[in-house]
């Protein structure tokens, strides 16, 4: 016999690792076997569990435990990201707390041991957490992106790309992070807004006749300046255009120059133009042939392009004294403060600046192209598809790419330089020596490139690099392409879009059929959650208060295509005590004797009860199947929901207790095996969304006369396969009217405050002659369930009865003994005023346009969620009234 409760925190533990030791979670060897392969998107090794990555990998493994069980050869391949920029930020503050060290005092193969011994004791962190989740991941395939064999592929998929010119060095604009001295991707930068202000400053014209003025927020940067730019239809200064102005404190003449970048409507309409600190002056500089004089360091300090007196100042320190000294000039014309948008690292947390610098680029252009077609021709299919909008978007618009970072933790460039500067790029040291002592004729000293290659370099070979390319590999000729990538929407360009351009261009494949948006998480306002607002909800701790099964199936419920998940504690209580539901709906069955039988044949039974259960089932089975078919996850789920709560637990289980309690020995019995198989059905369709409850039941009801395939684990029993055939439609007509005069008399009761202790009688008044029979045959569970004395038929309904009409029969229940009618319909008018009037009041916010715009959306949806309420339980307590208005 089951325990009263199932208690997750012993039982989870327990069954994830006799899954996984039992190596369950490999796809089978069957070489029949359909392959079907997700990859993960790989979490950074510094990582741990966040409840965009429960969302993220519960998905995943619903989507491989329900094709495992549909026999195919199910791949779940798991792995880490080195993460670079976000490592080396860990182990350099380990050192800085440590002993004040720096990176640069251990210098570099120091530090990278010292990376190595953190990765080897801390880097698992949120690969065992994964496994707290249910993950079904083939751990004995998981790899890492700084593996030998991934490090390999990098190398040549870098080498190949130089050879074909795809690969370039390049001196352009970067996003450069002075704390970490590096480059950094725009994924990596985080828009801020910030107060400052606009610096109005007046550059004199040359020839002495007047001056222009402009406006900054970095007067910083004006040291840099080599142009002024207006519009070429700006009337104001149309007679200047191709004039110089003397930029003060350096001294230099810079032209005035005619750009459409320039506005009109903005400022003064004339813009400094820094083509070497701005990345639109940078395309302005392009256009117009102008020179970029870069005035900063690494460290953001100003260099030796700037005049003696600000040569090693912070950039901070320059900008108040620049301001100090145009005032001093008498050229400091106004400051407007302002609220603006700066670009900070997100991990260094301080303003980003554009930099101009020597680095390495991707022609991405030439790579988006098969990219975009692929796309276009359905090779590869976005789910929801309004995202391939998104993808096009990015695609058609793509710029080079920069992916080099002055880093020393990553695949570091495998491109050495001689004396003169010359790069060989080479997968190996001893290839580009080769190369070198040919170019040059003799043995000449090489010195590796310093820097390591964007962590979204490695990660985009990921779903073919982790297969064993460019060997041929068993695992990458079965299972590449892979099926369907599920990830966020944040990195469709910097990791989905990458992996599209790669695959294609060295496996000639898709690296996917099918690309899955999954939603963010939010709090149960629909705020985003972060660390600030203190409305982060860790999933651990989730898992530990609530349980594995009662997130995934929260998750999993919420997922819907077209919106964002607003998760509380209380909707993950509520799932919690759906699987609670069903464990102890099994323990009825068990207490009532409900046992499989060999050689149960659904198609054979005979008590309508069992026919109509077993057609549910089937259509049940065929709806889920279908939802995570299409990843309709949460079709999926709540459609079990409703299935296993509602019609089995709700209906088929009250509806069999007279059955079970009865004397009739074959009904009983056939009732008792029906019972078992329908929780064999319900267990195999729910086990990929609550895979940990599921296998308990599973194991815990397996008896000695049960099938054979009820020996091994449920998460590897094939999926059930029911027939259409089993919808039986004359049984659903019968249970379906039961279950009508139930609930519908049931809400008469609910609605007029019939007391439950009272047992009217349940008349039917008006009815066809099958309707009556089944009525008068259920009559036994009518009254257990709807509480009432019987059921009988009437020519009329006397006074003091509720009609009520369902599937086209007029029934009535007799209450007038049982509550004050004149005290009830005052109650009901009471309450449907109460609600007109909140209506009234929520209807006129939201019809305020004022209201809409400047209230926050999750408070804007609040009042139409509430407006629906009101509106719904108005409609609800009118139609009661209306019951009443014929009753005397």
């Amino acid at each position: 016999m089951l325990d009263k409760t199932f208690d997750p925190k012993t039982a989870e533990p327990r069954l994830y690792e006799a899954w996984e030791q039992s190596g369950a979670f490999a796809p089978t060897d069957d070489p029949a076997a359909e392959p079907f392969s997700i990859v993960i998107p790989p979490p950074n090794v510094t990582g741990s569990l966040h409840i965009g990555h429960a969302l993220n990998n519960t998905l995943q493994d619903v989507i491989i435990r329900f094709e495992r069980m549909r026999g195919k050869a199910a791949l779940w391949l798991p792995g880490t990201d080195h993460a670079g920029i976000a490592t080396q930020m860990v182990v350099e503050r380990q050192l800085a707390e440590a002993g004040n060290m720096s990176r640069r005092d251990l210098g570099r193969e120091a530090f990278i041991e010292k990376v190595w011994e953190w990765k080897a004791k801390s880097g698992g962190t949120i690969v065992n957490q994964l496994r707290r989740l249910g993950a079904s991941c083939d751990w004995s395939r998981e790899r890492f992106t700084l593996d030998e064999g991934l490090s390999a592929a990098v190398r040549k998929v870098f080498v190949q790309l130089h050879k074909e010119g795809l690969i370039y060095r390049d001196k352009r604009l970067v996003n450069w992070d002075p704390h970490f001295q590096t480059a950094i991707s725009d994924l990596e930068v985080e828009q801020r807004e910030v107060d400052g202000n606009y610096w109005h400053f007046a550059y004199p014209l040359e020839d002495g006749s007047g001056e222009i003025v402009v406006a900054t927020t970095r007067p910083e940067t004006m040291l840099g300046d080599t142009a002024v730019a207006v519009h070429p239809d700006d009337e104001r200064y149309k007679h200047l255009i191709g004039k110089c102005v003397r930029l003060p404190i350096v001294g230099r003449p810079i032209p005035i120059i005619a750009d459409d970048y320039a506005d009109p409507e903005k400022g003064s309409g004339a813009v400094k133009i820094t083509p070497a600190h701005d990345f639109n002056d940078f395309m302005v500089g392009k256009r117009n042939n102008l020179p970029a004089i870069n005035v900063m360091d690494e460290f953001a300090r100003i260099n030796d392009e700037a005049p003696a007196a600000y040569r090693g100042l912070d950039r901070f320190a320059a900008r108040k004294k620049i301001v100090e000294e145009f005032e001093s000039l008498g050229l400091l014309r106004g400051i407007e403060p302002t609220r603006h948008v700066v670009p900070h690292g997100d991990r260094s947390g301080v303003p980003v600046e554009p930099f101009l610098t020597d680095q390495w680029y991707v022609n991405a252009e030439v790579l988006a192209k098969p990219a975009i077609q692929a796309v276009e021709d359905g090779r590869t299919v976005f789910e929801p598809r309004n995202w391939e909008k998104t993808y096009f978007e990015w695609m058609r618009n793509i710029q080079p790419w920069c992916i080099s970072r002055q880093l020393w933790w990553g695949h570091r460039i495998p491109a050495w330089y001689g004396p003169d500067g010359r790069p060989f790029v080479a997968e190996t040291e001893e290839e580009a020596r080769a190369a070198a002592r040919e170019h040059y004729g003799r043995d000449e000293p090489l010195k590796q490139d310093e820097d390591v290659l964007d962590t979204w370099f490695s990660s985009g070979l990921w779903p073919f690099s982790t297969m064993g390319w460019p060997e041929k590999t068993k695992d990458l000729e079965r299972f590449y392409p892979t099926h369907t990538l599920i990830t966020g929407f944040d990195i469709i360009f910097f990791w989905v879009a990458r992996m599209m351009m790669q695959g294609l261009h060295f496996t000639g494949e898709v690296p996917f059929r099918r690309v899955f948006i999954n939603a963010l998480v939010r709090d149960a306002e629909g705020k985003k959650m972060s660390k600030s607002k203190g409305n982060v909800m860790d999933p651990l701790e989730l898992v530990d208060e609530f349980g594995a099964d009662a997130l995934r199936f929260t998750l999993t419920a919420m997922s819907g295509q077209a919106r964002d998940i607003k998760l509380s504690r209380q909707r993950i209580e509520g799932y919690r005590n759906f699987g609670t539901k069903l464990w102890n709906a099994t323990r009825f069955c068990q207490m009532n004797g409900c046992a499989r039988a060999e050689g149960f044949d659904p198609a054979n039974l005979k008590v309508t009860l069992n026919r109509w259960i077993v057609g549910e089932a089937a259509k049940a089975a065929q709806g889920v199947t279908q939802a995570l078919d299409g990843c309709g996850f949460d079709e999926a789920a709540n459609a079990l929901y409703r299935f296993i709560w509602n019609v089995y637990c709700d209906w088929y289980v009250e509806l069999a207790k007279p059955i079970l309690n009865g004397d009739d020995a074959a009904a009983k019995a056939e009732t008792q095996a029906t019972a078992a198989w329908m929780l064999d059905v319900i267990l195999r369709l729910l086990h990929p969304i609550m895979p940990f409850v599921t296998e308990e039941l599973w194991s815990q009801t397996a008896g000695e006369g049960a099938p054979r395939d009820h020996s091994g684990f449920l998460m590897t029993a094939p999926w059930p396969d029911l027939s259409e055939g089993l919808a039986d439609a004359a049984a659903e007509a019968e249970i379906g009217l039961v279950i009508a005069a139930v609930s519908e008399g049931r809400s008469v009761r609910a609605e007029l405050n019939v007391p439950p202790s009272a047992r009217p009688e349940l008349l039917v008044i008006e009815a066809s002659a099958d309707q009556r029979r089944v009525l008068e045959e259920a009559a036994a569970v009518i009254g257990q369930t709807l509480r009432v004395a019987g059921v009988r038929s009437a020519d009329r309904a006397p006074e003091g009865a509720i009609p009520f009409v369902v599937e086209g029969a007029t029934l009535a229940l007799p209450v007038a003994e049982f509550i004050d009618l004149a005290a009830e319909r005052a109650r009901l008018t009471r309450e449907i005023a109460a609600h007109a009037a909140d209506m009234e009041r929520t209807a006129k916010k939201l019809n305020n346009p004022d209201f809409v715009a400047r209230a926050p959306e999750e408070v804007v949806e609040e009042n139409r969620e509430r407006l629906a309420e009101a509106e719904a339980a108005k409609a609800k307590l009118e139609a009661a009234l209306e019951r009443l208005s014929g009753v005397s």
